[in-house]
């Protein structure tokens, strides 16, 4: 797994049109900066709450999918197959399908075989940094045979993009081994919280953690832990199977998946 690097603004995007699947925090945000950018949007997410002003929406992938040069998936990995089975038809010949859904490897090894047989290119991206707060600037991991396209795409839009391989699911392994340690660190975070709320010294406890990790870590930490509890199980399970895989005895993505069906359940009550 060679990565060949971050791709900079050299050219100007000819990217035109874009369907970017599921508006929530991170595909909404990454659907308004492309709009902003210049960029053609048609969108789509199940959930007719979930709004973009800047975006024209569709009422079905299909819709949305019609016209684009490039799909951007962001829904979950759950609906990531059924997504991809209801773009891939209606996907011009040569254009790309981006699955940015923290999935496993071999799920995005999935996808590019269907997007393989649909005469697609592929592009597995992992989004690294905090999307709903840094959008379109925040670091992006691609592989996958249609990856060097991709980044030739959003590159020059701003995007800094890392081409891994161009094999699906190095991007995603990639990811997934880093959040061990991200999530790692958000669990014992919160998990030291707790223990100094029963002593009632949470105050100079979230000092002390502040001073080592940042203001803002900690609050991502601790409030991204709960609100996003649900999608962050599902992601450190993967985690965990990708390390079993690897040889390695997951004691971490374990225990974060654990803290986070948890934290997700209280969430809920």
């Amino acid at each position: 797994m060679n990565t060949v690097g971050v791709q900079q603004r050299e050219q100007p995007s000819s990217l035109r049109r874009v369907a970017v699947l599921g508006l929530g925090e991170a595909g909404g945000r990454l659907a308004a900066d492309l709009a902003t950018s210049g960029v053609e949007i048609q969108g789509f997410d199940p959930d007719p709450a979930r709004d973009v002003p800047s975006i024209s929406r569709a009422s079905d992938i299909a819709s949305a999918v019609a016209g684009c040069e490039v799909v951007l998936s962001v829904c979950s990995a759950k609906a990531a197959l059924d997504a991809a089975e209801a773009a891939l038809p209606e996907l011009q010949a040569g254009g790309i399908y981006a699955d940015a859904n923290t999935a496993t490897p071999e799920l995005k090894r999935e996808l590019a075989g269907l997007a393989a047989e649909a005469g697609v290119g592929f592009a597995d991206v992992a989004l690294l940094g905090p999307i709903p707060t840094r959008g379109l600037t925040a670091p992006v991991l691609v592989s996958g045979a249609a990856s060097a396209a991709f980044a030739g795409h959003f590159a020059p839009l701003g995007m800094p993009v890392e081409v891994v391989s161009d094999e699906a699911g190095d991007a995603a392994a990639l990811k997934l081994v880093r959040s061990v340690f991200m999530k790692g660190l958000a669990a014992a975070v919160v998990e030291s919280m707790q223990a100094a709320e029963a002593l009632g010294r949470a105050a100079w406890l979230e000092q002390e953690i502040e001073a080592m990790i940042g203001r803002s870590f900690l609050e991502r930490a601790l409030e991204g832990s709960r609100k996003h509890a649900v999608r962050r199980v599902d992601e450190m399970e993967a985690a965990r199977d990708l390390l079993l895989e690897l040889g390695v005895e997951p004691l971490i993505a374990t225990a974060c998946a654990a803290q986070l069906a948890e934290l997700a359940t209280i969430e809920d009550r």
